[in-house]
C-alpha cells in the first residue's frame, strides 16, 4: 500500500525506482558489484586472480568462517553509506538493507542462530542518534526470518574513529572492547556492519564471541573494501 501511494525513486538519480526499490534499472546495473570475493573474508579478488583465497587469507585466516558482501566498498555505494551513516539518510539506509536482504536470501549460511549487529558506544550512540547497523539488521532479520539480537554484545570502551587509524593502531584501538552479555555457546551467529575494511573490528568481536563458546561465525556487509595483496 505504501509503496502504490508513496512509489519507489532512485537515490542516486532521481528516476523512479525498478522492482519496488529505491534504485533505477540503469543505476542498478551500475553498482560496483563484489563479483568475485574472496570466499573467507569476502575481499573483491582481481579478475586475474589465480588463487581462490585472497593474499591476506592466504597469510593467516580470518578468526570468522565466512563472509558475505554484496558490494566493493566504491563510488556510489561509499556515498549511500556516508549519507545513511552520517547524515540519516533512511532510504539511502533502506535501499542498502534491501540490496543486502537480496543477496543473502539468494545464498546460504546454514542454520543460523541471531544475528548480531556491530555495537557503537552509548557515546557514540548518544552522538549519531541510531547505530547504522542495527538498522540494516533489522530489515534483513526479518526478510531471512533470523532473530536479531541487540543485547548479547556491548561496546564497553569509547574508541576513536577506525577509519583514521593503520591497522597496528586499529587492533590497539579495540582491545578490551567489546563484552559479550548473553550465552553464545554452540550457536552460530552472524555479525553485521555496514561495510568492512580492514576486518578489525569484525575480528575482535568474532575472538570475543569464540571465546564465550560461539561454534561458527558468518561477517555480513553491504560492502566490502578492497584490501591490498
Amino acid at each position: 500500500m505504501l509503496r502504490f501511494l508513496y512509489p519507489a525513486h532512485c537515490v542516486l538519480c532521481g528516476d523512479r525506482g525498478a522492482r519496488g526499490v529505491d534504485v533505477c534499472a540503469a543505476c542498478f546495473g551500475e553498482l560496483p558489484w563484489n563479483r568475485r570475493p574472496c570466499p573467507r573474508c569476502a575481499a573483491p579478488l582481481p579478475p586475474d586472480a589465480e588463487d581462490k583465497l585472497c593474499g591476506n587469507c592466504l597469510k593467516a585466516l580470518p578468526a570468522w568462517d565466512e563472509a558475505k558482501s554484496p558490494l566493493s566498498y566504491a563510488y556510489p555505494v561509499d556515498k549511500l553509506v556516508q549519507r545513511f551513516k552520517f547524515d540519516g539518510d533512511l532510504p539511502a539506509g533502506r535501499l542498502l538493507a534491501e540490496l543486502l536482504a537480496d543477496y543473502l536470501a539468494a545464498g546460504s549460511s546454514g542454520k543460523l542462530d541471531c544475528i548480531v549487529p556491530v555495537p557503537l558506544h552509548i557515546s557514540r550512540l548518544k552522538e549519531r542518534g541510531f547505530n547504522q547497523a542495527a538498522e540494516l539488521a533489522r530489515p534483513v532479520g526479518r526478510r531471512l526470518r533470523i532473530p536479531v539480537r541487540l543485547d548479547m554484545c556491548e561496546r564497553v570502551r569509547a574508541t576513536a574513529v577506525q577509519s583514521k587509524l593503520d591497522a597496528v593502531e586499529r587492533r590497539k584501538n579495540l582491545r578490551d572492547a567489546f563484552a559479550v552479555k548473553k550465552p553464545v555457546d554452540g550457536r552460530h551467529v552472524a555479525l553485521l556492519d555496514d561495510v568492512i575494511t580492514t576486518g578489525t573490528t569484525v575480528e575482535v568481536l568474532t575472538r570475543a564471541l569464540k571465546d564465550m563458546g560461539a561454534a561458527r561465525i558468518s561477517v555480513w556487509s553491504v560492502a566490502r573494501a578492497a584490501t591490498p595483496f
